[in-house]
């Protein structure tokens, strides 16, 4: 009986995980560039009854007698699939079409301190400077008088000049615009994407922002449409990419897992209460 209880227990803790999880999925089914999770368990210690044996001659031998003693957390894991496109019309709006992250920093040197990024609802600060919302520089490279990536000249941010017009953003990264009084377009600078080995190591930060840890494995930076990256597309965004009739199916299995385990464990109090009666 108390090991029911405490099996029951188990249950309880790691079903009221999963629908953390999933309740926070389904708060941010709006959140650009939200990646959702995804719960999984797996069982706990095994107490041994019964070793097992093997044939003889006269004997066809026994399987071993093992109790289970409840479950544990296996994992979250995170869903890096792509979410929907939306198109917004705004010139510093960006998506990323296949893989790769925009790299992020808030300090005052470019890539020293890189987070990453699918949210591309960027924005432009008092410098004139590509930023997201809450105040992160876009880190990228400049452009060589051609017109090509400056990738020898190291990350820098991206800088467009004041009473600038028809600000754009190319597949290939390149943030062009017309100077102000007209002329030929110029080229502000270059987005840079960052791949890993495995993105779904990321680890979350905060404010759709991710960092690089052993898991993920180190980054390859490159501009995009190089190198296995993917292409940007300007004025549009990429959306959550959080299923609702998945998370709303979790939810439920949630739910029933987390009731299964409450009837086992006043299954098992009843059951104790009657042991306690016998002496009476």
């Amino acid at each position: 009986m108390m090991r029911g209880m405490y099996s029951a227990i188990s249950g309880l803790k790691n079903h009221q995980i999963m629908l953390d999880v999933t309740a926070n999925d389904l708060a941010n089914v709006n959140t650009v560039g939200f990646k959702a999770s995804r719960v999984s368990f797996r069982d706990s210690l095994a107490q041994l009854q019964r070793s097992g044996a093997s044939a003889t001659t006269g004997s066809a031998g026994a399987k071993s007698a093992q109790i289970g003693l409840g479950v544990q957390l296996g994992s979250i894991d995170n869903q890096m699939t792509n979410g929907a496109f939306q198109s917004t019309g705004s010139p510093y709006d960006v998506a990323i079409q296949g893989s790769g992250w925009f790299r992020v920093s808030n300090t005052a040197a470019p890539g020293a301190t890189d987070e990453f990024t699918r949210a591309g609802n960027f924005t432009l600060n008092d410098a004139g400077e590509l930023a997201t919302q809450d105040g992160w520089h876009v880190v990228g490279y400049g452009a060589t008088p051609t017109g090509t990536p400056d990738t020898a000249g190291g990350p820098q941010f991206i800088t467009i000049p004041a009473g600038a017009t028809d600000v754009a953003i190319s597949p290939d990264g390149a943030v062009t615009y017309t100077p102000s009084g007209g002329g030929t377009r110029a080229y502000a600078g270059f987005l840079s994407l960052t791949s890993f080995p495995s993105e779904s190591g990321l680890e979350r930060s905060a404010a759709n922002r991710w960092r690089q840890n052993a898991s993920s494995g180190a980054g390859t930076t490159g501009v995009p449409g190089t190198a296995g990256l993917g292409q940007t597309i300007g004025g549009v965004l990429e959306m959550s990419n959080v299923d609702l009739a998945t998370e709303f199916t979790n939810m439920i299995t949630a739910q029933r897992g987390f009731e299964a385990s409450s009837r086992v464990l006043s299954t098992a109090d009843e059951m104790l209460q009657d042991l306690v009666n016998l002496k009476r």
